[in-house]
């Protein structure tokens, strides 16, 4: 569960992405001008109310819900909650993320496009590593933490394969009726619950891909978001403490207890949280480094478990693709009668 919000997130061509080739969980159909007819003409008033609203892509906006209503009184309906205020995503009830159409219901989570870069960290990691997974024994495990809508995890599926365990958890009720739905077809299993405590304990050890889509705006900042996010998506989805860090350090701290020799978890963060995210990681027992997306401007930090002894460094760890990568690890402790300081 990120907190930046990114607009617009739903494309208007929504078939599944070339770039990201994989199953879609929910058949979705193909929204390229080729496979389309002609758009179904716009009315004017709706555009005009939308505009009004202030939504820079009014006609884009307009003709997605065109597309999605089934009678004029929805296409009122949905054009009345989007000038009110709702997400678009909300409002025509599914969300785009890496080529995947999923399902998205009011007062969940929007998934962020910037996310991706997430899941592409992830699949590069579960991809690179000498496992078992690699050698065809047997699918990777993979689980969704903070899961939301269960996007990232359906992602996560679609790039690594059908044999794939994923398992996902979250806090919020309505958060854990829609990944079930979005899951479902795949396999995937969701539980509600805090954290790790949602968790199956047979999964202690094992897992070979966390990523933790946790809250990482600080309380204070929270006002501050878009209307849109802080208005219709959960506080506990955006809040992340004081500094914006508290869920992060208790992924980082219980983290190595479940993942598999050379696994790791992986978070999104922002630049400036970055140094004392992956401090966090290595106090907990796990190598970190952080990758950056300045196209994105998103930063992931990602954690591995040792595949030697505490304290060597894991020799699966694959360089990451796409960002700026550069590794973190633990200050010397101060000397004696100097005063300690944090990056």
């Amino acid at each position: 569960m990120s907190h930046v919000y990114d607009v617009p997130r739903i494309s208007p061509h929504v078939a599944q992405s070339p770039t990201h080739p994989g199953p879609c969980p929910h058949p979705c159909p193909d929204l390229s001008p080729y496979a389309l007819p002609a758009p179904p003409p716009v009315p004017p008033g709706v555009v005009d109310r939308l505009r009004a609203a202030g939504c820079v892509f009014a006609e884009d906006e307009a003709r997605l819900i065109l597309r999605t209503a089934r009678t004029p009184e929805e296409v009122e309906s949905m054009a009345r909650r989007r000038v009110a205020g709702l997400p678009l995503e909300q409002v025509v009830g599914w969300a785009e993320f890496r080529g995947l159409r999923i399902s998205l219901d009011p007062g969940v989570f929007v998934p962020r496009r910037r996310t991706e870069f997430l899941v592409s960290q992830a699949v590069a990691h579960a991809t690179g590593r000498r496992s078992a997974a690699r050698e065809g024994r047997a699918g990777a495990v993979v689980v969704d933490l903070c899961c939301g809508s269960g996007a990232v995890g359906a992602a996560l599926v679609a790039a690594l394969g059908p044999r794939t365990a994923l398992y996902a958890a979250d806090v919020d009720p309505a958060a854990v009726r829609c990944a079930r739905r979005n899951v479902a077809d795949i396999g995937g299993r969701v539980y509600e619950g805090d954290l790790f405590a949602a968790l199956p304990a047979a999964l202690r050890g094992r897992v070979d891909v966390l990523a933790a889509n946790v809250p990482y705006v600080p309380s204070d900042a929270v006002g501050l978001l878009p209307s849109e996010a802080r208005d219709h998506e959960p506080l506990v989805a955006l809040d992340g403490g004081t500094d914006g860090l508290d869920v992060l350090r208790r992924v980082a701290a219980g983290a190595r207890e479940w993942l598999a020799p050379g696994g790791c978890v992986l978070v999104e963060t922002s630049e400036r949280q970055a140094a004392q995210a992956a401090l966090a990681f290595v106090r907990g027992g796990l190598t970190a480094r952080l990758t950056t997306s300045e196209e994105l401007d998103v930063t992931v930090v990602v954690g591995t478990a040792p595949a030697a002894p505490p304290g060597r460094v894991a020799p699966d760890s694959p360089a990451a693709p796409e960002g700026r990568t550069h590794g973190y690890a633990a200050p010397p402790p101060p000397a004696p009668g100097s005063k300690s300081s944090t990056k």
